[in-house]
Protein backbone atom coordinates (compact mmCIF):
# COMPACT_ATOMS: atom_id res chain seq x y z
CA UNK A 1 0.00 0.00 0.00
CA UNK A 2 2.83 2.31 0.92
CA UNK A 3 4.54 1.76 -2.37
CA UNK A 4 2.05 2.12 -3.90
CA UNK A 5 1.00 5.49 -2.52
CA UNK A 6 4.39 6.85 -2.93
CA UNK A 7 3.89 5.91 -6.94
CA UNK A 8 0.32 7.67 -6.45
CA UNK A 9 2.44 11.31 -4.92
CA UNK A 10 4.86 11.15 -8.19
CA UNK A 11 2.10 10.88 -9.93
CA UNK A 12 0.46 14.15 -9.07
CA UNK A 13 3.59 16.22 -8.47
CA UNK A 14 3.70 18.89 -11.41
CA UNK A 15 7.06 19.94 -12.29
CA UNK A 16 8.01 23.04 -13.78
CA UNK A 17 8.94 23.17 -17.08
CA UNK A 18 12.72 23.81 -18.32
CA UNK A 19 13.32 26.04 -21.97
CA UNK A 20 16.82 26.64 -22.65
CA UNK A 21 17.23 29.94 -24.65
CA UNK A 22 19.29 30.40 -28.08
CA UNK A 23 19.95 33.79 -29.41
CA UNK A 24 20.57 34.16 -32.71
CA UNK A 25 23.41 36.94 -34.32
CA UNK A 26 24.50 36.39 -38.01
CA UNK A 27 23.98 32.61 -37.81
CA UNK A 28 25.80 31.99 -33.96
CA UNK A 29 24.93 31.69 -30.33
CA UNK A 30 25.09 34.72 -28.72
CA UNK A 31 23.85 36.47 -25.34
CA UNK A 32 22.75 40.12 -24.30
CA UNK A 33 23.39 41.95 -21.35
CA UNK A 34 19.84 44.08 -21.29
CA UNK A 35 19.41 43.97 -25.16
CA UNK A 36 22.53 46.06 -25.74
CA UNK A 37 23.81 44.55 -29.18
CA UNK A 38 27.12 46.46 -28.00
CA UNK A 39 27.22 43.83 -24.97
CA UNK A 40 27.32 40.99 -26.79
CA UNK A 41 28.93 37.39 -26.49
CA UNK A 42 29.44 35.21 -28.86
CA UNK A 43 29.00 31.51 -27.42
CA UNK A 44 29.09 29.25 -30.51
CA UNK A 45 29.16 29.61 -33.79
CA UNK A 46 27.20 26.20 -34.17
CA UNK A 47 23.34 26.70 -32.73
CA UNK A 48 22.67 23.46 -33.91
CA UNK A 49 25.40 21.63 -31.58
CA UNK A 50 24.16 23.94 -28.71
CA UNK A 51 20.33 22.07 -29.39
CA UNK A 52 21.41 19.17 -29.87
CA UNK A 53 23.20 19.28 -26.32
CA UNK A 54 20.01 20.57 -24.99
CA UNK A 55 18.04 17.71 -26.35
CA UNK A 56 20.59 15.17 -25.05
CA UNK A 57 19.82 16.75 -21.60
CA UNK A 58 16.52 15.57 -21.55
CA UNK A 59 14.78 19.33 -22.41
CA UNK A 60 12.63 19.43 -24.64
CA UNK A 61 11.66 22.72 -25.51
CA UNK A 62 13.46 25.69 -26.98
CA UNK A 63 13.25 29.30 -26.64
CA UNK A 64 14.91 30.57 -30.14
CA UNK A 65 15.60 34.51 -30.91
CA UNK A 66 16.91 36.08 -33.91
CA UNK A 67 18.18 39.66 -32.76
CA UNK A 68 18.84 40.38 -36.42
CA UNK A 69 15.39 40.33 -37.17
CA UNK A 70 14.42 41.77 -34.10
CA UNK A 71 16.59 44.84 -35.01
CA UNK A 72 15.81 44.90 -38.57
CA UNK A 73 11.83 44.23 -37.97
CA UNK A 74 11.49 41.01 -40.00
CA UNK A 75 12.47 37.38 -39.65
CA UNK A 76 16.02 36.67 -40.96
CA UNK A 77 17.87 33.94 -39.08
CA UNK A 78 14.71 31.73 -39.88
CA UNK A 79 17.63 28.84 -41.82
CA UNK A 80 18.78 28.61 -38.34
CA UNK A 81 15.50 27.63 -37.03
CA UNK A 82 14.77 24.93 -40.46
CA UNK A 83 17.79 23.59 -39.12
CA UNK A 84 17.66 23.18 -35.80
CA UNK A 85 13.61 21.90 -35.93
CA UNK A 86 14.44 19.37 -38.53
CA UNK A 87 17.82 17.79 -36.84
CA UNK A 88 16.10 17.74 -33.36
CA UNK A 89 12.96 16.63 -31.96
CA UNK A 90 12.81 20.21 -29.52
CA UNK A 91 9.45 21.93 -29.46
CA UNK A 92 10.93 25.42 -30.48
CA UNK A 93 9.41 28.86 -30.03
CA UNK A 94 10.81 31.88 -32.65
CA UNK A 95 10.51 35.04 -31.87
CA UNK A 96 12.27 38.19 -32.78
CA UNK A 97 10.91 40.45 -36.25
CA UNK A 98 7.81 38.54 -36.33
CA UNK A 99 6.18 41.96 -37.70
CA UNK A 100 3.72 40.84 -40.62
CA UNK A 101 1.63 37.83 -41.27
CA UNK A 102 4.20 36.84 -44.17
CA UNK A 103 6.23 36.50 -40.70
CA UNK A 104 4.28 34.46 -39.21
CA UNK A 105 4.21 31.97 -41.83
CA UNK A 106 8.09 31.75 -42.19
CA UNK A 107 8.11 31.12 -38.90
CA UNK A 108 5.68 28.02 -38.99
CA UNK A 109 6.80 26.92 -42.32
CA UNK A 110 10.31 26.78 -40.88
CA UNK A 111 9.36 24.27 -38.14
CA UNK A 112 8.38 26.65 -35.10
CA UNK A 113 5.96 25.34 -32.29
CA UNK A 114 4.67 28.55 -31.40
CA UNK A 115 5.53 32.17 -32.51
CA UNK A 116 7.15 34.25 -29.45
CA UNK A 117 5.32 38.06 -30.33
CA UNK A 118 6.28 41.25 -28.28
CA UNK A 119 5.77 44.52 -29.93
CA UNK A 120 3.39 44.19 -31.80
CA UNK A 121 0.99 42.67 -29.52
CA UNK A 122 1.31 46.54 -27.81
CA UNK A 123 1.68 48.36 -30.60
CA UNK A 124 -0.72 46.93 -33.62
CA UNK A 125 -3.71 44.93 -30.72
CA UNK A 126 -5.43 44.19 -34.03
CA UNK A 127 -3.08 42.78 -36.30
CA UNK A 128 -1.77 40.44 -33.61
CA UNK A 129 -5.73 39.35 -32.98
CA UNK A 130 -6.16 38.62 -36.66
CA UNK A 131 -3.20 36.40 -36.16
CA UNK A 132 -4.55 34.91 -33.52
CA UNK A 133 -7.58 33.91 -35.45
CA UNK A 134 -5.74 32.82 -38.37
CA UNK A 135 -3.69 30.64 -36.90
CA UNK A 136 -4.64 29.62 -33.50
CA UNK A 137 -4.27 31.74 -30.09
CA UNK A 138 -2.29 28.66 -29.19
CA UNK A 139 0.26 28.81 -31.34
CA UNK A 140 1.47 32.42 -30.01
CA UNK A 141 3.72 32.99 -27.25
CA UNK A 142 2.67 36.17 -25.95
CA UNK A 143 5.68 38.15 -24.35
CA UNK A 144 5.58 40.82 -21.87
CA UNK A 145 8.66 43.17 -21.08
CA UNK A 146 8.20 44.67 -17.99
CA UNK A 147 9.61 47.60 -15.62
CA UNK A 148 8.02 48.83 -12.88
CA UNK A 149 4.54 46.84 -14.15
CA UNK A 150 4.81 48.55 -16.94
CA UNK A 151 4.89 47.17 -20.50
CA UNK A 152 8.56 48.06 -22.46
CA UNK A 153 9.15 47.97 -25.98
CA UNK A 154 11.18 47.77 -28.95
CA UNK A 155 14.20 46.07 -27.41
CA UNK A 156 12.98 47.85 -23.92
CA UNK A 157 13.69 51.55 -25.23
CA UNK A 158 10.74 52.70 -24.95
CA UNK A 159 8.22 51.88 -21.66
CA UNK A 160 4.56 52.36 -22.41
CA UNK A 161 1.81 53.11 -19.75
CA UNK A 162 0.00 49.62 -19.85
CA UNK A 163 -0.47 47.73 -16.79
CA UNK A 164 1.35 44.21 -17.23
CA UNK A 165 -2.23 42.84 -15.32
CA UNK A 166 -4.26 44.62 -18.12
CA UNK A 167 -2.11 43.44 -21.20
CA UNK A 168 -1.52 40.00 -20.59
CA UNK A 169 -5.43 39.14 -19.18
CA UNK A 170 -6.46 40.90 -22.18
CA UNK A 171 -4.65 38.16 -24.87
CA UNK A 172 -5.80 35.56 -22.14
CA UNK A 173 -9.30 36.65 -22.88
CA UNK A 174 -8.72 36.19 -26.67
CA UNK A 175 -7.28 32.52 -26.25
CA UNK A 176 -3.71 32.79 -25.59
CA UNK A 177 -2.41 30.33 -23.54
CA UNK A 178 1.23 30.85 -22.59
CA UNK A 179 3.04 34.05 -21.58
CA UNK A 180 6.75 34.51 -21.32
CA UNK A 181 7.28 38.12 -19.11
CA UNK A 182 10.45 39.37 -18.19
CA UNK A 183 11.79 41.58 -16.10
CA UNK A 184 14.19 44.17 -17.96
CA UNK A 185 16.16 45.12 -14.86
CA UNK A 186 16.95 41.44 -14.44
CA UNK A 187 17.80 40.10 -17.76
CA UNK A 188 20.97 38.87 -18.26
CA UNK A 189 22.57 40.09 -14.86
CA UNK A 190 22.50 37.08 -13.04
CA UNK A 191 21.42 38.33 -10.07
CA UNK A 192 17.80 36.40 -9.66
CA UNK A 193 14.34 36.75 -11.04
CA UNK A 194 11.15 38.93 -10.81
CA UNK A 195 9.53 36.34 -8.18
CA UNK A 196 7.37 38.89 -6.65
CA UNK A 197 6.23 40.02 -9.71
CA UNK A 198 5.41 36.39 -11.45
CA UNK A 199 3.92 35.61 -8.20
CA UNK A 200 1.70 38.75 -8.20
CA UNK A 201 0.28 37.89 -11.97
CA UNK A 202 -0.19 34.40 -10.82
CA UNK A 203 -2.32 35.40 -8.50
CA UNK A 204 -4.43 37.60 -10.82
CA UNK A 205 -4.36 35.14 -13.80
CA UNK A 206 -4.22 31.65 -11.88
CA UNK A 207 -4.71 29.82 -14.65
CA UNK A 208 -2.10 31.42 -17.10
CA UNK A 209 1.13 29.12 -18.28
CA UNK A 210 3.58 31.82 -16.58
CA UNK A 211 7.17 31.75 -17.82
CA UNK A 212 9.60 33.49 -16.19
CA UNK A 213 12.25 35.15 -18.22
CA UNK A 214 15.30 36.56 -17.12
CA UNK A 215 17.69 36.77 -14.11
CA UNK A 216 18.05 33.08 -13.43
CA UNK A 217 21.34 32.29 -12.33
CA UNK A 218 21.24 29.23 -10.28
CA UNK A 219 19.00 26.53 -9.78
CA UNK A 220 17.56 27.79 -6.25
CA UNK A 221 15.91 30.38 -8.46
CA UNK A 222 13.94 27.58 -10.43
CA UNK A 223 12.65 26.55 -6.89
CA UNK A 224 11.91 30.07 -6.26
CA UNK A 225 9.90 29.98 -9.14
CA UNK A 226 8.02 26.89 -9.39
CA UNK A 227 6.72 28.37 -5.77
CA UNK A 228 6.08 31.29 -6.75
CA UNK A 229 3.40 29.54 -9.35
CA UNK A 230 5.77 29.60 -12.50
CA UNK A 231 4.97 26.94 -14.73
CA UNK A 232 8.31 27.30 -16.63
CA UNK A 233 11.54 29.24 -16.96
CA UNK A 234 13.53 30.53 -19.91
CA UNK A 235 17.41 30.12 -19.07
CA UNK A 236 19.75 31.28 -21.44
CA UNK A 237 23.30 33.16 -19.70
CA UNK A 238 23.40 31.19 -16.59
CA UNK A 239 23.49 28.10 -18.92
CA UNK A 240 26.21 29.62 -21.04
CA UNK A 241 28.51 30.93 -18.01
CA UNK A 242 28.15 27.11 -16.67
CA UNK A 243 26.13 28.91 -13.35
CA UNK A 244 23.90 25.98 -14.02
CA UNK A 245 24.72 22.94 -15.94
CA UNK A 246 23.21 20.65 -18.70
CA UNK A 247 23.45 17.96 -15.98
CA UNK A 248 21.85 20.45 -13.28
CA UNK A 249 19.19 20.66 -15.40
CA UNK A 250 18.70 16.77 -16.16
CA UNK A 251 19.10 16.49 -12.83
CA UNK A 252 16.00 18.72 -11.86
CA UNK A 253 13.64 17.22 -14.32
CA UNK A 254 14.38 13.91 -12.80
CA UNK A 255 13.73 14.90 -9.73
CA UNK A 256 10.68 17.05 -9.98
CA UNK A 257 9.26 14.44 -13.00
CA UNK A 258 5.59 13.73 -12.90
Amino acid sequence: MGAHFYHYEKEIQVSMELIPAIDIIDGKCVRLTQGDYSQKKIYNENPLEVAQAFEDAGLRRLHLVDLDGAKQKAVKNWKVLETLAGKTSLLIDFGGGVATEKDVRIVFDSGAAYAAIGSIAVKQPAEFEKWLLTFGADKFLLGADVKDKKIAVHGWLETTEEDVFDFIGRYVNKGVKQVFCTDISKDGKLEGPAVALYAEIKSSLPGLYLIASGGVAAVADLDALYQAGCSAAIIGKAIYENRITLSDLKKYQEQNAR
